[in-house]
């Protein structure tokens, strides 16, 4: 196994990595919309969104994969009325429409309003 790490994602906030490689494929922690440069947040869920989807780029990428390699997502909702406004940005990331999951969740850390981990082949 191989930790993935890098500074182009925010860092863990935990005892866990950023993403490990295990064989052929990449196990993506869940990423948060925060910009790994300054810290912040976006406001709103379409922000959000795409931020998520360019960690988990950033995490993929480190490790030497990308999102089209994608094989599973699993993402999480504050709030399932942003479904189709999270949907419509994914979309946009994940053109090879990788198996997925989605469900919303009481609290997610931060309070964002969405988070992403992936599943990808190197």
């Amino acid at each position: 196994m191989t930790v993935i790490s890098t500074k182009n994602a925010p860092a863990a906030i935990g005892s866990y990595s950023q993403g490990m490689i295990v064989g052929s494929f990449v196990f993506c922690s869940g990423q948060i919309p925060v910009d790994p440069a300054t810290g912040n947040i976006p406001e709103g869920i379409a922000a959000q969104a795409e931020r998520s989807c360019r960690n988990v780029s950033a995490v993929l990428e480190a490790a030497g994969s990308d999102l089209g390699r994608v094989v599973k997502t699993t993402c999480f909702l504050a709030d399932m009325a942003d479904f189709a406004v999270f949907n419509e940005v994914y979309a946009k990331f994940f053109t090879g429409k990788p198996a997925r999951s989605c469900c919303a969740v009481r609290q997610l850390p931060k309070n964002v309003l969405c988070e992403i981990e992936a599943i990808a082949e190197l």
